[in-house]
């Protein structure tokens, strides 16, 4: 690896609780997107963040293409952060392509996970015969030719609609954090998440889990969370957050609160 992990992905502990908790955020954002809840939570938990090493703020050159092809590297990066620190059991919230990870790592270490909270999860984007992920082929690789074209352009049209919901100050913090991306780093990334199926391993998770969807999200539709409900292994509940849009934590950060303090006491 050539480096200090916890220093690359801006590793931070806060909080005085007993307990940990990880938050870990989704593509095109960055461990700043919980800062509206992290006070919520600072005086039960000692929260862990890092930043994925595609985020903006982690230095580009610590981006390997050649290794980061799949999710497994970043669930690597997961466990090798939680083995620093010397945490040998945590409740994990993870948000879109970060809830995936969460699945992956707690498959590999089941005891180091008492709980997955799943924001905004999707197993598989891309529609099948007996599944609906909410986008073909076709629409991916326009997304994709959009991005390669002109980066900036896209993301002055898609942040609005990843957002969903009309708060101007959470559409200018998602542009901020997906400008902060290296474009090809970004695009690069996005291929391996809409191109990624997890289905096959959801029934291997023996941790028990709660999926977090709101009502209407352009990147998963909502016969997603009752896909996951249905196919994860751990005992799992739905929460459907009464918004719409991609990020409950910047939109409306009191109520996913209320939901994330509800799942945590169960």
């Amino acid at each position: 690896m050539g480096y200090n992990l916890l220093e690359a992905l801006n590793v931070q502990i806060v909080g005085s609780g007993d307990r940990y908790l990880v938050l870990a955020h989704g593509l095109g954002t960055d461990q700043s997107v919980w800062q509206r809840i992290l006070p919520l939570f600072t005086p039960s938990y000692r929260i862990i963040l890092y930043d994925l090493v595609c985020a903006g703020s982690v230095n580009p050159d610590y981006f390997d293409f050649t290794r980061y092809t799949t999710l497994d590297p970043y669930v690597d990066d997961l466990l090798n952060i939680l083995k620093s620190l010397g945490v040998d059991s945590c409740a994990y919230v993870g948000h879109s392509v970060s809830a995936m990870i969460g699945i992956l790592a707690s498959i590999r270490r089941p005891q180091l996970f008492s709980k997955l909270i799943l924001i905004g999860a999707s197993p598989r984007f891309l529609n099948d015969e007996d599944y609906h992920g909410g986008f073909e082929q076709g629409e991916i690789e326009k997304v994709f030719s959009a991005m390669e074209a002109n980066y900036e352009a896209w993301v002055n049209g898609f942040a609005p609609l990843a957002v969903g919901a009309d708060v101007p100050t959470a559409v200018r913090e998602f542009s901020r954090t997906l400008f902060n991306m290296r474009p090809d780093i970004s695009l690069f990334v996005s291929r391996t998440v809409f191109n990624s199926d997890l289905r096959g391993v959801l029934g291997l998770v023996r941790v028990p889990c709660c999926v977090i969807q709101t009502a209407r999200d352009v990147s998963v539709p909502a016969s997603v969370a009752e896909y996951l409900r249905s196919h994860l292994g751990g005992r799992t509940t739905v929460e459907i957050l009464r918004t719409e849009g991609h990020l409950p934590h910047l939109t409306v950060p009191a109520l996913l609160s209320q939901v994330l303090r509800r799942a945590l006491s169960r």
